[in-house]
């Protein structure tokens, strides 16, 4: 009898998951409430980067973090109800931002990021809609000049690990993209990189190609999971469901839905906004990184998008109104020719540990449970990867790399 593999949340870890699991001939179920790909999978910034390799606590992050919060820019703030969470994981969080520590992170890192244009290319091909991942570099945007930026830790790393970098000047990155303000006076490319045209499309396109390939999509809410004698039950709103193996694909919901079995995760739903503007008038080349404001801007089919923010709350905390206007007036400041009158605003919850790494595995103490979240801002960029994991574990085969970094108890 054909086992069946019961895949929890639809996002692009999700959707990943049960398109490798197909491919090996496994039968899966996929579950979410909504859309297949519409929740924090659709509103990133698009990028998919095998150079995503830097964690988020890096040397001396510690003293940036009022500017961060207080300052002209303000990408990062804490809801005050959140704050006794917010502190135990910043401080775990600022302990994993040692430079041996770092260096050890981004190998993780690394392993899940690098192969992620071929993948979401594998995925892809024969859908027609293979032009949704696009060639383009990565530019992080510096209005002040610092000749020696490239032997930052952060550079020096992506270096080593074979990355093409270029520093150019403020004639050169008006060549590449004009529409910056003359404000830019410098830009670090890196090269090598892709960049969604439509994130919430390409989720759709790999649901499309599971269903073809058997998955069976059902959109139900999860409320409980029970361990049975020969697998896994899943209470819904709407059905009861039974497999062999059970994978939490469910982002940032997922630390809640465990707890029941016993399992506590220090997991955190860093919530990022965008906004996106139908009418821009202008264009860009490639995905652009606003340094000091911390967004990055692309260009997409419905429009030029601008995301970032990392605001610490609860997971269904009601959305910060006041974000849209401070986002809106960063854009008009790095683009001046960015036309802002018509946009969308948009929220959504990425699943951060405090290490910036995914748990991926099963937990040892409940057999055929299985955990794929945790992703962090990196989340499009590991899915493909992590899928492939998923899926070599479920079916038996051994992982073609050392995943340790991602072991389900490492906070314990």
């Amino acid at each position: 009898m054909q086992e069946q593999v019961i895949v929890l949340g639809a996002g692009a870890i999700g959707l990943c998951t049960a398109l490798s699991l197909a491919e090996r001939g496994l039968s899966v179920r996929l579950v979410d409430r909504g859309a297949p790909g519409q929740e924090t999978s659709f509103g990133n910034a698009g990028v998919i980067s095998p150079w995503s390799i830097i964690p988020q606590s890096m040397p001396g992050t510690w003293k940036k973090i009022p500017e961060m919060l207080f300052g002209k820019y303000r990408p990062l703030s804490v809801r005050p109800t959140y704050w006794p969470r917010m502190v135990p994981w910043g401080l775990e969080f600022l302990r994993h931002g040692r430079a041996d520590r770092v260096r050890e992170i981004s190998d993780g890192m690394e392993a899940l990021c690098m192969p992620s244009i071929d993948l979401y290319r594998r995925h892809l091909a024969g859908t027609g809609q293979e032009h949704l991942v696009k060639d383009s570099a990565y530019v992080h945007a510096f209005r002040q000049i610092n000749p020696d930026v490239l032997t930052s830790i952060d550079y020096r790393i992506r270096q080593e690990k074979g990355a093409q970098l270029e520093l150019v000047g403020a004639d050169q990155l008006r060549q590449i993209e004009p529409a910056l303000s003359s404000e830019f006076q410098a830009a670090v490319l890196i090269h090598n990189q892709a960049r969604a045209l439509s994130p919430g499309r390409i989720m759709e396109v790999l649901a499309d190609k599971a269903q073809r390939l058997g998955v069976e999509i059902l959109r139900q809410s999860v409320t409980a999971l029970l361990r049975t004698e020969t697998g896994w039950t899943v209470q819904c709103d709407g059905d009861t469901l039974t497999g062999d193996k059970l994978v939490i694909t469910m982002g940032a919901w997922s630390a809640e839905l465990l707890k029941p079995l016993g399992i506590s995760v220090p997991l955190a739903a860093e919530r990022g906004y965008h906004l996106e503007f139908q009418a821009a008038g202008i264009e860009l080349t490639n995905s652009v990184m606003d340094t000091d404001a911390k967004f990055v801007a692309s260009t997409m089919e419905g429009g030029l998008r601008v995301a970032g923010q990392a605001e610490f709350a609860a997971v269904d905390a009601p959305v910060d109104p006041a974000k849209e206007a401070r986002m809106r007036a960063q854009a008009k400041a790095a683009f001046p020719d960015l036309n802002t009158e018509t946009a969308t605003f948009w929220m959504g919850r990425r699943p951060s540990f405090p290490d910036s790494l995914p748990m991926i595995g099963e937990f040892p103490d409940l057999p055929g449970l299985f955990a794929g979240f945790g992703h962090s801002h990196y989340g499009l960029m590991m899915a493909p990867k992590t899928g492939e994991l998923l899926a070599d574990m479920l079916s038996g085969r051994a992982p073609n790399l050392d995943c340790r970094p991602y072991e389900t108890t490492r906070f314990n």
